[in-house]
């Protein structure tokens, strides 16, 4: 009950930000995320709605990445554990602490992939103020990594191209 009352606080805390936003002409560029303790930029153009993540249903023959599939109001979609996709590891075992934290993103649907990524914490939104400088993707980065940001207290963002991601090879290849 109290992770209802969480989630219902915190979509209601976006939502009046995103509002403000609209009001003030600012405009929110990202979905800030972290997973593994790595922290992302998911576009928000790109971004769908966040959901509390329960469980999957395993599927048989998938790479350690894929946990399965799940319900998500009535659509059927696909979840990957961000982290250990970008790592390409196994999934970390997840404590409880951090299993009430984490929230499943599905990817727009205008990018036709009925998938979600589990995140291990949402950080809110983040426009271009928010940061002090950018620098390219790092050399021999994945296609879908963008731009680097690093925030005024010196912490390191990186922007997840989620378009790019979708139409990679390998996420598209989800058996074993």
């Amino acid at each position: 009950m109290a992770n209802r009352e969480a989630l219902r606080e915190l979509q209601s805390r976006l939502a009046s930000r995103l509002q403000m936003a609209r009001t003030e002409g600012i405009q929110a560029s990202w979905l800030a995320v972290e997973a593994a303790g790595t922290k992302y930029l998911f576009p928000l153009t790109q971004s769908g709605e966040i959901f509390p993540f329960s469980s999957t249903q395993a599927v048989p023959y998938t790479q350690a990445w894929f946990l399965g599939v799940a319900n998500l109001r009535g659509g059927l979609y696909g979840v990957v554990d961000m982290a250990s996709f970008v790592a390409g590891s196994s999934p970390a075992v997840r404590s409880d602490a951090t299993r009430a934290e984490s929230r499943l993103v599905a990817l727009n649907a205008a990018l036709e992939v009925n998938c979600a990524l589990l995140i291990d914490r949402l950080a809110g939104l983040r426009n271009m103020d928010a940061f002090a400088s950018s620098t390219a993707p790092p050399e021999g980065s994945p296609g879908y990594f963008g731009s680097g940001y690093t925030d005024t207290s010196g912490a390191y963002w990186q922007e997840i191209n989620l378009q790019a991601l979708s139409q990679q090879p390998q996420f598209l290849s989800i058996s074993a």
